[in-house]
């Protein structure tokens, strides 16, 4: 994506060092989080301009692209962490989400040793701990987001705004900035229930700076939590397709509902189908739709502009030139391959880090054209040394290639946006929520999963066809390395027992599970600074 409107900027440009030191304490107690600047301004002198609040704003949704502030200017952002987490590498948002939920999968293997990313091999078998550094960069990460957005929301009230003879004209946009805001901290509190169950909880009404530290909440409390929220700011975002591509609009609000409604009977014991379907079909009938170009180019360089937008509901976005982070795209093109790959996907060198194991292949099929495999590859699909990145099947999922066949803007930082919700996944929610759940209508279903393997170029199937674990495989066929197995996995019961895969559970033939591996730990690091917090069952 290029940004336009919406700039990643300097720390200098955004603000009080007091915002990100209180920010993280008020979630986490203390993350040491220092401002490393040589300019540092009160609040009230930074929104004496009026583009402060959108700048901010913009700030927010950077979160979910890069870690720090050097970004902006061409600089890679490595070791310019924000939450004062582990190195860039480890501790941008989108990498840790994705591998938190992929390389815990089948859908997922990582060829790494533990000298340059220590217990990331315990990620590929089931067995970390609560001293997990990936886990615990992403636990500061999510907490790091929502304290922007308390902070935000605390200095966007009306009488802050009255204070400072905010024009009636920036009032009325301030109020969506102010809604697109909570939607984006009700995504990182909806990333936090579905890896951690119960967290830390902390809103824009919390003091901060008394040394009051955060309670916690029980997952049941911020399922409910987020779906008001969500209820309450629907009316104060744009229609569908309304907003600045890459903010997040009605759409993106019914999305979310959706998914916490489809996984409520994970999340709280209770199933909510029926309200998961009205959310589904509200996305459905919105302005959004399949795009009709090719599978491939739903993840490629210019996919802000070359169709695929008609169908990316809510993207995180990145520029080769802008983001140049080393987490994202960047790091989901060249970990899947090698340099010879890599030529071919627009970038410099590959890193040769995860591919599939073979139960991901078996369970999808060797056939169907959306499963991008590397062209000539004859490498083992079975893995007996996790450490060689030449077993395992290679796939190809995202390009810094454009539509066109052009490279995107930078070789070594990738210029195509992630679909972190689009219009192909709720075409598959409706057909769950039919077949698996008995609700919605079953020859609808079977016309969504048509329209995507049409445009896939597959062979349509019959209604015959719709069970659980054909639904299943499709969505693994079509949504593979978009962040989501982990989750589909424990939904249809396959994530402990019943399905293993090469490696889970730290054996080369799989074993199952202890239930306790529904959910990640507390990193010990925030429960030694905060007594309020307690340890998730099992660790």
């Amino acid at each position: 994506m290029k940004l336009n409107k919406i700039k990643i900027f300097r720390l200098r440009n955004l603000a009080v060092a007091g915002i990100f030191l209180f920010m993280t304490t008020s979630c986490l107690n203390d993350l040491n989080v220092e401002v490393n600047d040589d300019e540092l301004y009160t609040s009230e002198q930074f929104y004496a301009n009026p583009d402060s609040y959108k700048q901010f704003l913009a700030k927010i949704y950077a979160g979910l692209a890069v870690t720090g502030q050097k970004s902006a200017n061409g600089e890679s952002d490595l070791g310019s962490e924000d939450d004062g987490g582990p190195n860039e590498g480890f501790s941008q948002y989108l990498r840790g989400y994705w591998q938190l939920q992929e390389l815990t999968t089948d859908e997922a293997i990582i060829a790494w040793g533990e000298s340059d990313n220590p217990t990331i091999r315990d990620l590929n078998f089931n067995t970390w701990n609560a001293d997990n550094v990936f886990n615990e960069a992403f636990f500061a990460r999510v907490f790091f987001q929502i304290g922007l957005v308390n902070e935000y929301l605390r200095e966007t009230t009306d009488e802050k705004l009255n204070s400072r003879g905010v024009s009636e004209e920036l009032k009325k946009q301030i109020k969506t900035f102010r809604a697109e805001a909570r939607f984006l901290r009700a995504l990182s509190y909806y990333h936090a229930i579905d890896i951690y169950g119960k967290m830390p909880f902390a809103t824009e009404e919390d003091n901060i700076g008394t040394g009051v530290k955060p309670i916690m909440q029980s997952r049941d409390f911020m399922f409910n939590y987020v779906i008001n929220e969500l209820n309450s700011i629907e009316s104060e975002l744009p229609a569908p397709r309304m907003n600045e591509y890459g903010r997040a609009d009605k759409a993106a609000v019914w999305m979310l509902k959706a998914k916490l409604y489809l996984n409520a009977k994970v999340y709280t014991g209770t199933d909510k189908s029926t309200e998961a379907l009205a959310e589904v079909e509200k996305v459905i009938g919105s302005s959004y739709k399949i795009a009709q170009i090719p599978y491939a180019n739903l993840f490629k360089a210019d996919n802000h502009v070359n169709g695929a937008q008609d169908e990316i509901i809510f993207p995180i976005a990145f520029d080769g030139i802008r983001t140049r982070t080393y987490g994202g795209t960047t790091y989901l093109v060249h970990a899947s391959c090698t340099n010879e790959v890599g030529v071919g996907l627009g970038i410099d060198f590959g890193w040769q880090g995860f591919r599939v194991r073979q139960e991901f292949m078996q369970s999808v099929g060797n056939t169907d054209p959306r499963v991008m495999k590397v062209a000539g590859n004859t490498d083992p699909a079975s893995i007996t040394d996790y450490m060689k990145f030449d077993q395992g099947t290679k796939l190809i999922k995202f390009s810094n290639k454009t539509s066109t066949g052009a490279n995107g803007s930078d070789a070594n930082f990738v210029d195509s946006d992630f679909p972190l919700f689009r219009m192909a996944d709720a075409y598959l929610m409706y057909a769950e929520l039919a077949v698996v759940n008995g609700k919605g209508n079953l020859a609808t279903a079977l016309t969504y999963i048509n329209a995507l393997r049409t445009r896939a170029g597959v062979t349509s199937v019959s209604q015959s066809a719709l069970t659980p674990d054909f639904i299943l495989n499709e969505r693994g066929r079509e949504l593979y390395w978009e962040g989501y197995r982990r989750q589909d996995l424990i939904r249809f019961g396959k994530y402990l027992s019943g399905y293993n895969w090469q490696w889970k559970g730290g054996s080369m033939n799989g074993s199952d599970l202890s239930s306790f591996k529904l959910l990640f730990p507390i990193p010990n690091k925030y429960l030694n600074l905060n007594g309020n917090l307690s340890q998730n069952p099992g660790y």
